[in-house]
């Protein structure tokens, strides 16, 4: 990606949200909440993250959710400094507040944990209390239209680092990811590491070819998403075959169906990559079936 060449924009001060958040034990206001420069969050990007869905004021596949934050956090050698029954105690609050104020009923808990306040020293240093911010946002999902017609990506090499697995907060790699696509009036970058698919800035990527959903197999390369297990109990409820393994650029591109899965995505169909059309260049059947069963499983479990 090759910087802007026009001057840059004036300075813009965005609006902070006035929605209350959770720091280190204590609730407060996100445009007045502060932390630590000292932060290694702040100076090393030394910490995880999760993002749960709400849908009608409750959590989304919670403990799967709890389950990989406490991958991400032995990954990186933080104890989880909540307990289960804490973090759901939280996120019911903050859900609560935003549905008064706002009215929103699907909503986006945001919740980062770091190594917590240190000098500034590359070693993990042992006994540091760990940092722990929670807020809440109203989720937008995909549009009407994005359903109807489907969204564009692009492609790019994957030139993150090799700890994918991790959901940490240091995101550079992803921040220039997701703004190739940007650039290119796009909705997502679909990236392939050495010529195999691995995943897009802030999604999983599936293909679809003769009916049999295929997605990148598990590992360091790809995160793994809450959908994964999502997909893949769709798949068998409706009798779709699903399998995991590694996926050429060729075979990809030749997709009959592409699909992206995130939180705020759900499932949601690409039916154009690098300017060419993906299959017939519409929403497939192998989309609507997941896409309603996706629904049916969030009304059971939100309802």
């Amino acid at each position: 990606m090759t910087p802007p060449t026009s001057s840059p924009a004036p300075y813009i001060d965005y609006p902070l949200p006035e929605s209350l958040c959770y720091l280190n034990g204590r609730y407060g206001r996100v445009c007045d909440t502060q932390i630590s420069v000292m932060d290694r969050g702040f100076i090393f990007g030394d910490g995880v993250y999760e993002v749960l869905p709400a849908y009608s004021a409750r959590v989304f596949c919670f403990e799967q959710h709890m389950a990989r934050l406490d991958r991400s956090l032995q990954a990186l050698r933080i104890p989880n400094p909540l307990e289960r029954a804490e973090w759901q105690a939280i996120a019911r609050r903050l859900i609560d507040d935003l549905s008064q104020t706002t009215g929103a009923t699907n909503q986006l808990i945001y919740i980062q944990v770091t190594r917590g306040i240190a000098p500034r020293d590359h070693v993990m240093l042992p006994g540091l209390k760990p940092t722990v911010y929670v807020m809440a946002s109203e989720m937008k999902l995909a549009s009407e239209a994005q359903r109807e017609q489907g969204v564009a990506c692009v492609t790019a090499d994957d030139f993150r680092w090799k700890k994918a697995d991790i959901k940490a907060i240091s995101l550079l790699g992803a921040v220039f990811a997701r703004q190739i696509s940007a650039d290119a009036d796009a909705l997502e970058t679909v990236m392939f590491r050495d010529g195999m698919l691995s995943e897009a800035a802030a999604s999983n990527v599936w293909v679809v070819k003769n009916g049999v959903v295929l997605g990148p197999p598990k590992d360091n390369l790809v995160l793994e998403g809450i959908r994964f297990s999502l997909i893949e109990r769709i798949c068998r409820e409706q009798g779709i075959a699903f399998e995991l393994r590694p996926i050429g650029r060729a075979e990809a591109l030749a997709a009959d169906e592409l699909l992206l899965s995130s939180a705020t995505k759900e499932v949601l169909p690409v039916t154009q990559l690098d300017g060419r059309p993906v299959g017939t260049g519409k929403p497939g059947p192998v989309y609507a079936r997941l896409y309603a069963g996706y629904q049916a499983i969030k009304a059971a479990e939100c309802a």
